[in-house]
């Protein structure tokens, strides 16, 4: 018989400032910043909520927000104060979670990238009718080839091959749309979507209408590695955030610096690092939910995978670390631990079980041989 991996307990929906959620060191509280900046101030401020309220841990999660680690309940009004005081909350919990989207960090004031998205995030924090899923969100990436491609979205804005697209996650084709349309059309496909029973583009099991289709997707492009601060699983530390300045915040657990001087600091890896093609979430005890430590055994893998090949190591069958299907996937079971699934996600069917995590870290080349 086939080994399965672990059911864990899917909430449905994510945690944001508004509507944080409880995990195994207190409450996380995700921060979406406004397109996916943070100014020196705002950066300052949030690094002084970390360090006062919370555990003086930051992360960077895949969909390229900020999460505060280890927040008190008590605390959790000031930590919302403050945020409110640096314009960072959104007016209620429900705009909040329609503000889902993640913006290609290299825009520059007035292009298509942030023209297209300051405009969408305004229309779905408006868009009172709009019952989307909790996990569903929107990328925004216009720049001369799509980087986002590896994201999770459920609608991208992005570069087609005759000019800009609005498309499905999933499809191969969009339908053409201008600086005055993408905004309309990206609503009119969620409103669309929402008359199924779906949670997810991608999992679509009807046609779209053909005013959705007809325009060529682009090939992805690559990343531009200028002025990017790389952290190990995108987890930061408060003063190190506060050194920064103003900062973009990325999808690739890197944060983009303005003005492109990365100082140098041990905390901070070089964008060629090969850690940072390996994705960990918190694991046991941080996240309530992971069966076994996994940051530990993410390290010493590292050095080990092979050129050009990624690494998601998962504390449990969610993949919340990263979605989406990678090369090499361990992912947590009861009694601490892992299964090996490849070319695929953390609640796949595994190729090898009975992984003692030790065995993985005193001999690290012997999970990728043959």
């Amino acid at each position: 018989m086939t080994p399965q991996t672990a059911s864990p307990i899917v909430k449905g929906w994510c945690p944001g400032a508004l509507r944080p959620m409880m995990s195994g060191d207190g409450y996380l509280v995700r921060i979406r910043p406004p397109m996916g900046r943070l100014s020196m101030r705002q950066a300052s401020g949030v690094a002084a909520l970390s360090a006062r309220f919370g555990s003086g841990l930051i992360d960077l999660s895949a969909r390229a927000n900020l999460q505060l680690r280890g927040v008190a309940e008590p605390a959790l009004g000031d930590v919302q104060d403050g945020l409110r005081d640096l314009d960072l909350l959104d007016p209620d919990p429900a705009a909040e979670s329609r503000r889902n989207l993640v913006i290609s960090p290299f825009w520059t004031t007035g292009d298509l990238t942030q023209r297209i998205a300051r405009d969408l995030q305004a229309a779905l924090v408006d868009a009172v009718d709009l019952d989307l899923p909790g996990k569903f969100g929107f990328a925004v990436d216009c720049g001369a080839a799509p980087l986002l491609r590896e994201t999770s979205a459920d609608i991208r804005i992005e570069r087609g091959r005759d000019g800009l697209i609005c498309r499905a996650d999933g499809a191969g084709e969009g339908c053409a749309v201008n600086v005055d349309t993408a905004v309309t059309v990206a609503l009119d496909m969620a409103r669309w979507f929402r008359t199924g029973t779906e949670k997810r583009m991608a999992r679509l099991v009807r046609p779209l209408p053909h005013r959705f289709t007809g325009a060529v997707a682009r090939p992805a492009g690559t990343v531009d590695r200028t002025g990017l601060a790389g952290f190990a699983f995108g987890r930061i530390r408060a003063e190190v955030l506060a050194a920064l300045g103003a900062v973009r915040l990325t999808p690739w657990r890197m944060l983009l610096v303005e003005g492109g001087m990365v100082p140098d600091h041990p905390d901070i890896l070089r964008p060629d690092d090969p850690v940072l093609r390996v994705s960990a979430c918190p694991g046991a005890p941080d996240c309530a939910q992971g069966l076994v430590a996994t940051r530990e055994v993410a390290k010493a893998l590292a050095g080990a995978l092979p050129h050009g090949k990624g690494l998601h190591v998962s504390g449990c069958a969610k993949g919340c670390a990263h979605p989406r299907p990678q090369d090499y996937t361990l992912t947590g079971q009861p009694g601490g631990r892992f299964v090996l699934i490849r070319n695929g996600c953390a609640g796949d069917v595994p190729v090898r079980s009975d992984l003692d995590p030790c065995a993985l870290i005193a001999a690290p080349h012997e999970l990728f041989e043959g």
